[in-house]
């Protein structure tokens, strides 16, 4: 019980974990119109009891085990250590059913919706891996499943989308805006507006309104659960000098450094999507070139207009192509507890071939922005750092291929 104990502790601290009305530091909360209040204020009612229940816990780790097949490695890269001078691990996210962290979440979250008596679940995807994880969940708990997606990554990400349609799932190609994640969370919460008490909204990141912030990072905290005992039994101790992986809305990132927020040996380097370069309009470096404003419910960073219209996200990341941050990540940024580079497109797909052929593991080119940090930071012989690769590069092929460094 001192675990939770711990948890419940940690969770009424503010920097990487909410207080009650969500909001971590001054970002967060929930914005939502009044046709979707009772929904979300049904959810933050009922989230917790259900998490934290007995019956919840022990559904969820048996999924997690043999279901989606955790604990996932944690591997040495011996080859990459040596040219970069420490000791690196991977977290292998990669080998993950579905093929990315994303399911970490989906299994948890659609073991909430059931428990709350949903019948429906609607979710958005970028990559697609978020959506073939919730059409998976949704096959397996036979739950009616509808994916919005941007019509632009229907086309970037067939395979995903052909995916989800063989799970079972009807896939919606969202055609307004740039049509990419952003667009698609949009047209995900309009859906929600309209079928308000039958539908759960399965939130893919560490975004939206509160409660899905905390949601999402506490499904997704089992990462960094597993990376102490797994150094534990490597390096003699349960703590890393760096983490290291990608950001966008933030799941993966918040799973990786969850149990380390509060440790001030550990260094938390994240790496955003610098598309184009952050001095372009070409980008989706929401850290370094967002303000503060609202987007799909909280209050976090956001790339906007002076009058805060918001702006469209480049990169040629599907999964990293959002133009907020979760308000956690926010909050830690300001507050200088995340060290954030901006990876450009170039250096994701140098680094997606570098990992390939250093170590023959294919990353998803959101992993390779982690990936791309390594010559940007100058480590020392007993530096244990901890990457995470967050998903498998299969969806990406064509667009490695194609990519001309």
């Amino acid at each position: 019980m001192k675990e939770e104990k711990d948890f419940k502790t940690k969770f009424e601290k503010g920097l990487g974990y909410p207080d009650a009305e969500g909001f971590y530091g001054r970002f967060g909360g929930a914005y939502v119109p009044e046709i979707l209040y009772k929904c979300v204020h049904d959810l933050q009612e009922a989230y917790l009891p259900i998490i934290e229940s007995e019956d919840f816990r022990k559904q969820y780790h048996e999924l997690l085990k043999d279901y989606v097949g955790r604990p996932t490695p944690l591997y040495y890269a011996s080859r990459m250590s040596q040219k970069y001078g420490c000791k690196l691990y991977l977290k292998r996210e990669d080998l993950n059913h579905t093929g990315a962290h994303k399911i970490n979440n989906a299994i948890g979250q659609i073991l909430l919706a059931k428990m709350m008596g949903k019948t429906r679940v609607t979710a958005e995807t970028g990559a697609g891996q978020h959506g073939v994880a919730t059409a998976t969940v949704c096959a397996l708990m036979n739950m009616k499943c509808e994916i919005f997606m941007g019509k632009t990554d229907v086309e970037r990400q067939h395979t995903n989308v052909e995916r989800m349609r063989m799970l079972g799932a009807e896939v919606h190609a969202v055609t307004t805006g740039n049509m990419t994640l952003s667009d698609a969370c949009s047209e995900a919460i309009r859906d929600w507006c309209c079928h308000p008490e039958e539908t759960y909204y399965l939130v893919g990141s560490t975004m939206g309104p509160h409660p899905y912030p905390d949601i999402v990072a506490r499904m997704q905290s089992v990462i960094s659960e597993e990376l102490k005992w797994q150094l534990q039994e490597k390096v003699g101790r349960d703590y890393p000098d760096y983490l290291i992986a990608c950001v966008g809305g933030g799941s993966n990132a918040a799973g990786t450094v969850y149990h380390y927020i509060d440790d001030d040996r550990v260094r938390i380097v994240l790496a955003e999507a610098g598309g184009h370069g952050i001095d372009t309009d070409h980008t989706a470096a929401t850290i370094h070139c967002g303000t503060e404003g609202i987007i799909h419910g909280a209050r976090t960073l956001v790339m906007q207009t002076d009058d805060g219209q918001i702006e469209e996200a480049f990169t040629i990341s599907a999964g990293l192509d959002y133009p907020g941050v979760g308000p956690m990540h926010a909050n830690m940024a300001v507050k200088g507890r995340e060290k954030v580079f901006a990876i450009n497109d170039d250096e994701a797909i140098r680094a997606g071939y570098e990992l390939t052929r250093m170590e023959g593991i294919i990353p998803a080119i959101e992993s390779a922005h982690a990936v791309a940090v390594l010559p940007k930071m100058t480590f020392r012989p007993d530096d244990v750092v901890v990457l995470t690769v967050s998903g498998r590069g299969d969806k990406d092929i064509e667009t490695y291929l194609n990519y001309k460094l």
